[in-house]
């Protein structure tokens, strides 16, 4: 996998730090991202993604268009 460099703020990097439970920066960043990322996908299994959602709700108004 490639990997990418990049640059917080110390605090903000203290946060994460702490929140995950962590001592090392870099995996602190890498636990808060890679849960980000799951939650992002929890949450699309769950409710669907916006354009799936959006062709639903235009195929519902087209179906009540033709159908009145």
């Amino acid at each position: 996998m490639a990997k990418v460099d990049i640059s917080l703020d110390a605090e903000l990097v203290i946060e994460a730090m702490l929140l995950s439970g962590t001592r090392d920066p870099q995996d602190a960043v890498e636990v808060v991202v890679r849960d980000y990322v799951r939650r992002g996908h929890r949450t699309e299994a769950r409710t669907g993604t916006t354009d799936e959602e959006l062709r639903r709700m235009e195929l519902r108004r087209t179906e009540t268009d033709t159908a009145g």
